[in-house]
């Protein structure tokens, strides 16, 4: 049976026709309630990327968690949001862009994530030390951003799986696995694969093009995608930005351990790829190495730590004092 993705035009955040345009989106699918039964608790995975550049759309729109999670409550489920930012907390990096008020709305909990370490069944990498908290949830429905990347050229669904790597293992990853690309992408397919979402929904209404994950600059793109194939979902939306396949490690990792569909077995029940075709996406001028030096490790260890112990906790201190 052929993967499909769900393919449509959307240019508002507004909550209503937003709510709107993912019931539209997700209909081929079968609804949420295709996916989330009553009673499951379910992880909503954002692309909390940091909370250092508020207005570049280097995260996932909070309104896109706000409406899922609505959708879930309705099917039934329990959501709760979690994400290992690369510095700082989920909490932290969530609140500087601006995703309390809509959280707290909902009474959504924010998760901070912890390690443990699961069998993947591959040669190359026979356990990865993955979020508990992601392996036990009985649904992981994950939100990445479209966004160009300086090591990877595209980070979409696949890579945002990552962020369920907890703390500064991610770090470590880079050091060990870095040094080759292919293996790089062989791990975040690894990763993805061991998580195995039950729904990936991809926010392409404002993309960060350019010298991304956070060093680029917004492009309105006007599109949300789905699809219960996170694989197939990174194909398409490839296809979309007229980037080369071949120029993305994550989908030359795919292909090659036969996760990937061509694009022409994908099945499409709303928007083809070509329809929302884009000719002028951003790439970065240039890609840089993957691997981290232990000295990079170390000084990224640290960073994270200080965002954590103190920078954190002094801003909450300060904003709660404003508004005592």
């Amino acid at each position: 049976m052929p993967s499909t993705v769900s393919l449509l035009r959307a240019t508002t955040y507004e909550l209503s026709p937003l709510r709107q345009s993912l019931e539209q989106l997700l209909a081929p699918l079968g609804g949420m309630n295709a996916i989330v039964k009553p009673g499951d608790r379910v992880l909503l995975k954002p692309n909390l990327l940091t909370g250092a550049r508020p207005t570049k759309e280097c995260v996932t729109r909070p309104e896109i968690v706000y409406c899922v999670a609505q959708m879930v409550k309705a099917a039934g489920g329990e959501p709760f949001l979690a994400d290992s930012p690369a510095f700082g907390s989920a909490r932290g990096v969530a609140e500087a862009n601006g995703y309390l008020p809509l959280v707290e709305a909902l009474g959504l909990p924010i998760v901070e994530l912890h390690g443990q370490r699961y069998e993947t069944g591959s040669a190359d990498f026979g356990s990865l030390l993955l979020s508990r908290e992601t392996m036990s949830a009985d649904v992981v429905i994950n939100l990445p951003k479209v966004k160009s990347h300086v090591q990877l050229t595209l980070t979409l669904g696949v890579k945002n799986l990552f962020g369920c790597v907890p703390g500064k293992m991610k770090a470590w990853w880079h050091m060990e696995a870095g040094k080759d690309r292919q293996r790089f992408g062989e791990m975040l397919v690894q990763t993805a694969q061991t998580i195995n979402p039950g729904l990936t929904i991809l926010d392409g209404i404002i993309g960060h093009e350019g010298n991304g994950p956070s060093g680029g600059e917004p492009r309105d793109l006007g599109l949300l995608a789905a699809s219960t194939d996170v694989f197939a979902l990174d194909r398409a939306v490839v296809e979309i930005l007229s980037v080369d396949p071949q120029q993305v490690p994550t989908l030359v990792a795919a292909q090659q351990l036969g996760l990937s569909s061509e694009l022409q077995a994908i099945a499409f029940p709303l928007l083809r790829p070509e329809t929302l075709k884009i000719t002028d996406w951003q790439l970065p001028e240039k890609l840089v190495p993957i691997d981290f030096g232990l000295p990079r490790v170390l000084r990224s260890t640290f960073k994270h730590l200080y965002i954590r112990l103190i920078k954190e906790p002094f801003a909450a201190y300060a904003s709660h004092a404003q508004r005592t």
